[in-house]
């Protein structure tokens, strides 16, 4: 369904229900006052028959029957009059009254007369009774009419406002298809911000919204195509190192052969570890979970980041662990801030020397976690350290494969954590900031 039918029907619907309600609310009204309309011809016409009465010469003894005729009195079509005395006798009675006419009191009654419902209004003047009535048959007759020709103006008004209804929604959504005619027209690659003139203050955040999704979806496109370039780059040269090493031990024998072979398999490791960072790479910047559903404390992440950084040097790693830290709960899933706080100490170790430790201190920055990791390399230039953190970037001391800050630095922005860097002649200290759970 449309979404201009979808409205269209809600507020015909609405429509419909205000003006049936509206309709019925002035009919009721309409009939009640046509009703005492009525109500009121008779009893005018009880007070002009009075009035004529008065006119005529007074009343003969009892017995001499009728004193005026029925023409004098005057009567509407459509109603009955009689005249009576007090003591019972008509008088006279107007063409089409019924000799059964009920005359005994005054006021209005409702009566049967014939098979047939009658209205009638009795009044005592100058010692005579007046009685006037009409058929309820023509009242509902006369109160179809009009009710009729009342309800013929409402419901042209209401289709009426439903046809303008259909219209108007079409040019309240006519924006709407502006811009589904502009997202039609552009090219299936075009990633450009999207320009629609003239929209209506309501539709504003949805085309920004529109233009960010396309900004997105470019920078992950150019994201993608880096990381696609720089790691076929850098896959070729550890493959094409292991090949030529290969081809060397086949022609080769004795201590020649085995030197090549371990140089190949030293490249199969770094080729191992790269394919293993990229995937981790992907995985983070992905929408994959890594919650498993345990909660993880600053003492348990230090711990395993330790037992899991590199095995022939991780007994360098000094690791100063507040009793106050060790049982605070870290708001990341525990893979991430291993994998996080791993490649930091990887890193500190990789560019320290040989025998120089690597210290890791955890302390309490308010609402975070602050692990400290410092070294006592040759540190970084000011002006290297904005690029620690791009993909395959290396230092020229460095011997690693470029992605270990990279994967910190995504890890950090998904979780909402903090990464910093400070160089001195002592070497390099960053910081990594976890979010904990506030109690």
């Amino acid at each position: 369904m449309s979404l201009r039918l979808r409205l269209s029907l809600i507020l015909g619907l609405a429509f419909l229900l205000i003006w049936s309600l509206a309709a019925a609310w002035m009919f009721r009204d309409l009939r009640h006052q046509m009703m005492f309309s009525l109500d009121q011809r008779l009893v005018a016409s009880a007070r002009m028959v009075a009035g004529l009465v008065d006119q005529l010469p007074p009343l003969a003894s009892p017995g001499e029957g009728r004193r005026f005729s029925a023409d004098q009195l005057s009567i509407p079509d459509g109603m009955a009059c009689q005249v009576s005395s007090l003591r019972g006798e008509i008088l006279a009675r107007s063409h089409g009254a019924s000799d059964q006419l009920d005359d005994q009191s005054t006021g209005f009654h409702d009566q049967m007369i014939d098979g047939g419902n009658w209205r009638s209004f009795t009044l005592m003047h100058g010692g005579v009774r007046i009685t006037t009535a009409d058929r309820h048959e023509e009242r509902e007759s006369l109160n179809y009419s009009i009710l009729l020709a009342a309800s013929v103006p409402v419901v042209v008004a209401l289709f009426g406002s439903l046809a303008v209804l259909w219209l108007c929604v079409g040019v309240g959504l006519a924006p709407l298809n502006r811009i589904r005619d502009a997202l039609t027209r552009r090219n299936a690659d075009s990633l450009e911000p999207l320009q629609v003139p003239a929209l209506p203050r309501e539709l504003q955040p949805l085309l920004e919204s529109q233009n960010q999704l396309f900004l997105r979806i470019g920078q992950t496109l150019e994201r993608e195509r880096r990381l696609t370039g720089d790691a076929a780059h850098e896959l070729r040269s550890p493959l094409t190192a292991i090949k030529t090493h290969l081809q060397v031990a086949r022609m080769t024998d004795g201590g020649a052969r085995e030197t090549a072979l371990a140089h190949a398999e030293a490249g199969a490791d770094r080729l191992h570890r790269t394919l293993e960072q990229l995937l981790l790479l992907a995985r983070v910047e992905g929408s994959l979970s890594f919650d498993d559903g345990c909660a993880c404390t600053a003492g348990q992440v230090a711990r395993m980041a330790v037992q899991d950084a590199s095995a022939a040097d991780r007994h360098r790693i000094v690791l100063d662990l507040p009793p106050a830290m060790a049982d605070a709960r870290l708001r990341m899933p525990s893979a991430l801030a291993v994998a996080a706080l791993r490649n930091l100490l990887d890193n500190a170790l990789r560019h320290s020397p040989a025998h120089a430790p690597v210290a890791l201190s955890v302390s309490d920055g308010g609402a975070q976690a602050c692990f400290l990791v410092r070294d006592h390399g040759p540190g970084i230039a000011a002006a290297d350290l904005p690029n620690l953190t791009q993909r395959f970037w290396r230092s020229s001391q460095s011997a690693g494969c470029g992605l270990g800050l990279a994967i910190v630095q995504a890890i950090v922005q998904r979780c909402g954590g903090g990464l910093a860097f400070d160089s001195g002649e002592d070497g390099l200290r960053v910081r990594l900031q976890v979010p904990l759970h506030v109690m």
